[in-house]
C-alpha cells in the first residue's frame, strides 16, 4: 500500500511513520502498540470489542503484503493495516499519555492535513520571536498559486466572472489565457514563452538547459514549458508577479467590473507598465508551433547523446563487473593451491 509518509513524533520522543492513503492513514497492529505505548495483544482485543460494539466496521480494516526479516530470511506477510477511524476508536480506549497525545493532534492537526492538503499553526506563524518561516510559506504559496493548472483556473473563474465575451471553450479564450501569461512571463525575462524555450532548449546542455522537470530525468514533455527553463530567482520574481495580478483581477472582479477580454488585455498591461515593467506589444517574434518544432529536433539530438552516454556507462560497468569476477575467481584459485 503506497503512500505519502507523514512521521509523527509523541511528547516523550516516540516517532511513528503514517501511511497517508486516499484521505486515510493505516497502521499495522505493532504500530499502533508503538504509538500508544502498549502491547499488542492489548491492541488485539480493543479492536475485537470496538467490532463487537458496532462502533466500527470491517470497512476500516484492509490487508498489505509486507517483507520482514526474520532470522537470515525474508519472509512475505499478509498484514492486517488498520484506518485513521478505528486508530482513533482504539486511542479512545487505551488509556496511556501517548493515546491523550495522538488523539488530540490526529482529530485537529492530521484532520486539517488528510482534507485540506495542508496544516498550519497559526499562533507559531504570528509570533515575531519564533523561528521564521512566513517567507518560506509565502514562496511556497506563490509558487502554487502561479502554477500553471492553478493559474488558467483561476484566470479562468476571474474572467468568466467579470469578461462580457469570455467564452472558456472558445478559441478566442485560449488564445486570450496564452497572451495573459506571455505577458507576465515577458515581463520578467524579455521573453515570450516560445522565445524562451527556443532561447534556453540547448541539446549539448546538461537537462537540455532545463531547471525544472517531473520525474528523475528530462522528458519530451518537459521541453515545452517555459517555466521549466527558468533560473530560481526568475521563478521567484514570476511568481510573485502572478500572485499579485491575479489578486489585482480578483480585487476587480469582487467589485463586478464587468468588461471585456480585449479590456482585459490593456488592463493588463496598465497593471505591468504601472509595476515599471516591460511590457510585451504583439505576439514575440517566434510562434508556438515553430518553437514546439525546433526544441522537438534538438530533444532527439539530447535524447540520443544521452542514450549514448548511458551505453557507455553499461559497458564500462560490465566490464567493472568482470574484472571483478575474474579477480575473485583468481583470489579463490590461489587459495585452493595453498598447501592446508
Amino acid at each position: 500500500m503506497a503512500g505519502e509518509i507523514i512521521l509523527y513524533t509523541s511528547g516523550d520522543g516516540t516517532q511513528v511513520q503514517l501511511r497517508a492513503v486516499d484521505g486515510t492513514v493505516w497502521l499495522t497492529q505493532q504500530e499502533l502498540a508503538d504509538l500508544y505505548g502498549t502491547s499488542i495483544p492489548n491492541i488485539t482485543q480493543t479492536i475485537g470489542r470496538i467490532l463487537t460494539d458496532g462502533e466500527q466496521t470491517e470497512a476500516t480494516i484492509n490487508s498489505e503484503l509486507m517483507v520482514r526479516t526474520e532470522g537470515s530470511r525474508q519472509v512475505r506477510r499478509q498484514v492486517q493495516v488498520y484506518n485513521l477511524d478505528m486508530v482513533l476508536a482504539v486511542g479512545y480506549r487505551v488509556t496511556t499519555d501517548r493515546a491523550v497525545q495522538f488523539r488530540q493532534w490526529a482529530t485537529t492537526v492530521l484532520r486539517e492535513y488528510l482534507v485540506k492538503g495542508f496544516a498550519l499553526q497559526d499562533e507559531r506563524l504570528k509570533d515575531p520571536a519564533a523561528v521564521d518561516y512566513f517567507d518560506e510559506l509565502l514562496e511556497r504559496i506563490r509558487d502554487i498559486r502561479a502554477s500553471e493548472k492553478r493559474f488558467y483556473q483561476k484566470v479562468r473563474d476571474i474572467f468568466a466572472a467579470t469578461s462580457a465575451d469570455y467564452q472558456s471553450a472558445s478559441p478566442l479564450a485560449q488564445e486570450f489565457f496564452a497572451t495573459i501569461q506571455n505577458k507576465l512571463l515577458y515581463a520578467v525575462t524579455g521573453c515570450t514563452a516560445a522565445e524562451l524555450v527556443v532561447h534556453r532548449a540547448d541539446a549539448d546542455a546538461p537537462h537540455m538547459g532545463l531547471t525544472n522537470w517531473q520525474g528523475d530525468r528530462v522528458r519530451k514533455r518537459d521541453i515545452a514549458v517555459a517555466k521549466n527553463y527558468l533560473k530560481a530567482d526568475e521563478l521567484s520574481m514570476l511568481n510573485l508577479l502572478t500572485t499579485r495580478f491575479l489578486d489585482f483581477a480578483e480585487d476587480r472582479a469582487r467589485r463586478r467590473q464587468q468588461i471585456t477580454m480585449a479590456e482585459w488585455v490593456r488592463q493588463t498591461d496598465r497593471f505591468l507598465d504601472f509595476d515599471e515593467r516591460p511590457v510585451l506589444s504583439g505576439a514575440g517574434t517566434v510562434s508556438a508551433r515553430s518553437a514546439e518544432s525546433i526544441t522537438a529536433e534538438r530533444y532527439r539530438d539530447f535524447d540520443e547523446s544521452r542514450r549514448s552516454h548511458e551505453r557507455e556507462r553499461a559497458h564500462a560497468e560490465e566490464e567493472r563487473d568482470l574484472e571483478r569476477l575474474l579477480a575473485a575467481e583468481h583470489h579463490l584459485a590461489r587459495r585452493e593451491q595453498e598447501p592446508e
